[in-house]
């Protein structure tokens, strides 16, 4: 497989030391490519896009209108976007919206998610994700590091940590009388995210095209 890996930061360089470990995987320019994985930045999209190959979006930060750009290139090739590459995160999101719904009338739902201090974007891609598992119809309002004087409306409470080199923790707190029950995920290193992309790659590749998401690839959903 031909894989065109188009970014150059940390993520980016685990992803190219880990296509070198395999047989059945190099790196290769554009042109040639089977597969785009992309961890780069949002100012990127436009070229993938004008590459209509096969791709693998992992990047977060993008706007409502790119993001709308990513469903229209899904029309012409298949496309894997996720907010996180992480089989246990794919895990997480399914248990997360099995049990919030019987849980909710009962416990205050919060959030907590922590990164590395090189991380710009907050809350991170992967918290909104898992927050929309837990509150798929919108229901909550969504309050980001509580601050001040309010009593606790219908709302999930979303915080964000930035510090040293924390690859990536996910906390989903339910709350109740006398009892919390809390779901957690750790990262121990960025290259569970990169394993998954490569999954993701190998997975996208001959597909009909399509948005596709790592619960497709974990669950078969479509």
């Amino acid at each position: 497989m031909n894989i065109k890996q188009t970014g150059f930061g940390r993520m980016g360089q685990i992803v190219s030391a880990m296509i070198d470990e395999k047989e059945d995987m190099q790196e290769t320019e554009m042109a040639e490519a089977d597969v785009i994985i992309d961890f780069s930045h949002p100012d990127m999209l436009q070229t993938i896009i004008d590459a209509e190959k096969p791709s693998v979006i992992a990047t977060t930060g993008y706007t409502d209108e790119q993001t709308e750009q990513i469903k229209k290139l899904a029309e012409k090739v298949p496309v894997v976007f996720s907010a996180n590459y992480s089989l246990g995160i794919t895990v997480m999101k399914r248990v997360l919206s099995e049990i919030a719904p019987i849980l909710e009338k009962d416990f205050d739902m919060e959030l907590i998610e922590a990164h590395h201090n090189q991380k710009l974007d907050a809350p991170s891609g992967t918290a909104k994700m898992l927050v929309d598992a837990m509150d798929p119809k919108g229901e909550y309002e969504r309050v980001y590091g509580r601050s001040g004087m309010a009593k606790r409306q219908k709302e999930i409470g979303v915080h964000a940590v930035r510090g040293g080199t924390i690859a990536g923790e996910h906390q989903a707190i339910f709350a109740g009388e006398d009892e919390i029950l809390e779901i957690t995920h750790k990262a121990g290193s960025r290259r569970i995210f990169a394993a998954g992309a490569l999954k993701a790659a190998e997975f996208v590749c001959g597909r009909n095209p399509g948005l596709y998401t790592m619960d497709d690839i974990l669950f078969g959903e479509k």
